[in-house]
């Protein structure tokens, strides 16, 4: 690190203008929350491998900002040269740099990896003591990272109307729509998902998530996609043809957006499904309409630059709210595809408790005992935290449609449980412990949906407080789970019901405690959440969105405890009708057992009773026609009815 470190600021020292800081963020070309290993610019610099985070290096200083489900792990990876900032705790990053730079300084940014959202609140900040955004013509670390992983040649994949249930002629024509709405002649489109789902395409450019490296714009009468030509074949050329889509190399998006912004970007191929406007920025009546749509919160401020600020319609995306309301075809997929999954989920808990009593003596799933004699069996294979993951994911890969996991499995005993997002690697892995308790945290890619399922379970005596931890989260993620609301509430608003059983107790967790899912697509999706964080205010939930329900409670150096399904939001059919603004609620579509053994049954009321009961005897139904005999009749054990 200290070589790097070195090199960075002889760069700085060398920039003209000279740097006083280099601002190093987590995200790509298109503000990605996961990246591909290319762009892992802030991984590389600090030694950080969170998703979440943004570096500063100054002359004599460096420090990395994250929020709280990484401040375990941040501690334990960044080395002496690193100075960790905690969001929420530590001053912020923009307040920082303004108090502790001196006047002038001049502070260089990469463009294309910063929002505009973020660059102008950033230049609003530094203005008070006249410091400066510096945008660099290069990347200073991909200069000084001289084995930076070369760009992947992946193809380009169209994803079947029998998935997606909707054309892209279809999609289209609503944007367009929108857009004539909104009184705007085009829009630049820079977020990975939403080129993704507009145009029916899916990639293998960023690991665990779908999408393609690429670039959309679209106008009134025109529609392009900018990407690597060698990813498109003759025949998704052809498709693209079809759909009325140019498509134009990755670099062209940088000049299209000038002449976008001039009004002389036209497309040769012909309009489809459309009738919105005559072009020439003029609509059939006349009006003048000559802004363009830019996401704020995802359009890197290189584009944004070359456009007249006076003319940008500064909104976010209307296909994050599109994309986020699922037709009724992704609706279907993604129920069927938690089925397969729970099924693949009960499958590993079978094979693992079988694992941990031969190999560990452990009481297993089911009974509690005295502590287990380690390594019972020395034939036994040895089960560490990334050997059993792996075999989690052989379960999923016999599932039909399976194209891969949706995101790093969180694979972890003990104290390594306590670590929010902890990434287990063969070399360093803990090995599994009968008297410890187990969480893992996974999910999967699937043609016809993405999953995320959190179960947390022991293998051996687990003590009165693991159990009361437990049971605490277990009721936050019934409260939630049960929750009925008027239409308009948003996720802010629902995120207290997960965590009233912990704050009872003193207890709390430090991350949100849902966010969306895509339609085989990224396993993280906006543009709606539940979250104490206040963008959460932003977007009510709405009927047809997805949204994962997993409170939690980690101790640091001993145990973490996390629940997760995920949930459809659906309209609710109540006895009264206030206010005549129709009300929601939510239905599971994850199906796998809790441990009932973690469960302190004197915390628990009838009613949560009751619904676990239901839930239990739901998975015995969904998943029978999965499992086999022996996975049958370890399942019935498992969801024995409780309390009765």
């Amino acid at each position: 690190m200290s070589e790097i470190l070195a090199s960075l600021r002889f760069l700085m020292a060398s920039h003209s203008p000279p740097l006083d800081a280099l601002v190093v963020p987590s995200e790509d070309y298109h503000q990605s929350e996961y990246v591909s290993a290319r762009d892992k610019r802030r991984e590389f610099v600090s030694g950080f491998t969170g998703s979440a985070g943004l570096a500063l290096v100054t002359k004599k200083d460096a420090r990395l900002w994250t929020d709280g489900r990484y401040f375990l792990q941040a501690t334990q990876q960044l080395s002496v040269e690193w100075t960790l900032m905690r969001m929420g705790e530590d001053p912020g990053f923009d307040a920082w740099v303004a108090d502790n730079l001196p006047v002038e300084a001049a502070i260089g940014i990469d463009p294309w990896c910063v929002s505009v959202d973020t660059a102008q609140r950033w230049q609003l900040t530094f203005a008070k003591k006249q410091q400066k955004l510096v945008q660099t013509e290069t990347n200073l670390v991909d200069e000084v990272w001289k084995s930076r992983p070369p760009a992947e040649i992946n193809p380009v994949v169209v994803h079947p109307i029998e998935f997606t249930g909707c054309s892209v002629a279809q999609k289209l024509k609503d944007l367009r729509a929108k857009l004539k709405n909104e009184k705007t002649r085009g829009i630049v489109v820079t977020t990975l998902d939403e080129v993704a789902w507009l145009y029916n395409i899916r990639g293998t450019d960023v690991s665990y998530c779908p999408v393609v490296h690429a670039f959309a714009i679209i106008t009134s009468n025109s529609a392009f996609l900018y990407v690597d030509k060698k990813k498109v074949s003759a025949e998704t050329n052809c498709y693209m043809e079809e759909n009325g889509i140019d498509v134009r190399d990755y670099a062209d998006v940088s000049s299209d957006v000038v002449l976008l912004a001039s009004d002389q970007l036209d497309s040769t191929s012909e309009v489809k499904g459309t009738d919105t406007a005559t072009g020439n920025g003029t609509t059939e009546a006349g009006h003048n309409i000559d802004r363009i749509w830019v996401d704020p919160g995802s359009c890197c401020y290189a584009l944004y630059s070359k456009l007249n600020s006076e003319k940008v319609h500064m909104q976010q995306s209307p296909l994050a709210l599109a994309k986020a309301l699922k037709n009724p075809v992704e609706l279907d997929g993604l129920k069927k595809a938690h089925v397969r999954d729970g099924a693949a989920v009960v499958q590993y808990l079978v094979w693992l408790d079988k694992q941990m009593q031969e190999s560990y003596g452990a009481s297993g799933y089911f009974l509690e005992g005295q502590s287990a004699n380690k390594k019972k069996d020395l034939g036994a294979i040895k089960l560490t935290e990334v050997t059993v993951s792996d075999k989690l994911e052989g379960f999923r890969a016999s599932k039909e449609h399976f194209r891969g996991l949706s995101f790093p499995t969180i694979s972890s005993v003990g104290p390594n449980a306590a670590i929010i997002h902890y990434s287990p690697h063969a070399e360093t892995c803990a090995e599994l412990n009968p008297d410890s308790i187990y969480l893992f945290d996974s999910g999967a890619q699937y043609l016809d949906g993405t999953t995320d399922i959190t179960r947390t379970v022991h293998f051996g005596n687990p003590s009165t407080h693991e159990k009361a931890c437990y049971t605490a989260v277990l009721k936050g993620h019934i409260a939630l789970g049960n929750a009925c609301f008027p239409n308009g509430t948003n996720g802010h608003a629902l995120d207290i019901l997960a965590r009233i059983p912990l704050w009872k107790d003193g207890l709390d967790y430090r991350h949100g405690t849902g966010h969306g899912i895509g339609s085989y697509l990224n396993v993280h999706e906006g543009p709606h959440l539940i979250s104490f964080r206040p963008h959460a205010r932003n977007v009510p939930l709405q009927a047809s969105m997805t949204v994962t329900d997993e409170p939690g409670y980690y101790e640091d150096g001993n145990f973490g405890i996390r629940l997760e399904n995920v949930l459809i939001v659906k309209e609710a059919d109540t006895k009264f009708n206030f206010g005549d603004k129709g009300y929601l609620s939510f239905e599971h579509i994850t199906w796998a057992p809790y441990q009932t053994k973690m469960i302190d049954l004197t915390l628990l009321g009838p009613e949560e009773i009751n619904w676990l009961n239901i839930y239990h005897g739901r998975c015995r139904d969904i998943l029978a026609p999965y499992l086999d005999e022996s996975e049958m009749a370890w399942l019935n054990k498992a969801t024995e009815p409780i309390g009765v």
